[in-house]
């Protein structure tokens, strides 16, 4: 091998070495700048919240009659039932939204002195009726006139029991929900990052929370009692900060 052959060989080794180098400083300086990175990030929380209006209403009315003879008692039954039935029709709900849903009876026998043989059996019958709409306006006009059943001589239980009301239509406003609640991140995440001196970069985490529906504001009790909810979920997003 000539001298000149050993130079060449040499000169490649060493380009190769320094190449190596060079590329190995790369990765680390990079490594490093990574990390750096990773390590500047701002938690910011998303709140979205949008007014909804239930789409459908349920009214379990429970109503009850007692007496000593079962015949009587059960024709009373009968006939608060078409009380019920005609007073909710007189709102305009159909057949189909009244429902029979359950019955139950009672009945006990006194063997006292002091009560006369012919009032010593008792017996009370139960009954429910459910009212499901999507006539919101109509079934909260029902509710209010509750009291003309009484005057018919129905004896509601419970109050006629309260009406619920539920929204059932949350998927379909869900991504415009979590992309309001994102942008809200967002802007906070550039409040922080102007307060440091610093830019908003990429999404390094994000999680969304659980949907909840409320009463409004203002409003008390479940978010069932009334038809004006408000849906409501935060998400939480950890945003990377940049030079």
């Amino acid at each position: 091998m000539t001298m000149t052959d050993r130079n060449a060989i040499l000169l490649g080794a060493a380009a190769l070495v320094a190449l190596g180098v060079g590329v190995g400083g790369y990765f680390i300086g990079d490594g490093f700048k990574n990390a750096r990175r990773a390590d500047r990030a701002v938690t910011v929380r998303g709140l979205a919240e949008r007014d909804v209006v239930a789409d459908i209403a349920t009214w379990n009315i429970a109503y009850a009659a007692s007496g000593h003879q079962l015949e009587a008692v059960q024709g009373k039954i009968d006939r608060d039932t078409q009380i019920i039935r005609d007073f909710l029709k007189g709102f305009g709900f159909a057949d189909d939204e009244i429902t029979l849903t359950g019955v139950s009876v009672n009945q006990y026998y006194d063997n006292s002195d002091r009560v006369a043989p012919g009032l010593r059996n008792n017996i009370n019958i139960r009954q429910t009726l459910l009212l499901r709409t999507q006539n919101i306006d109509a079934a909260q006009k029902a509710r209010a006139a509750m009291s003309d059943l009484v005057r018919r001589g129905v004896l509601l239980e419970a109050n006629g029991i309260p009406m619920v009301y539920s929204f059932t239509k949350l998927n379909s406003i869900k991504p415009a929900m979590i992309a309001a609640a994102t942008k809200d991140a967002r802007a906070g995440a550039e409040q922080f990052a102007k307060d440091s001196g610093s830019k908003v970069g990429e999404i390094k985490r994000a999680s969304q929370g659980y949907f909840s529906i409320l009463p409004r504001d203002g409003e008390g009790g479940q978010e069932s009692s009334s038809p004006y909810q408000k849906v409501r979920v935060v998400t939480t997003i950890d945003f990377y900060l940049e030079d």
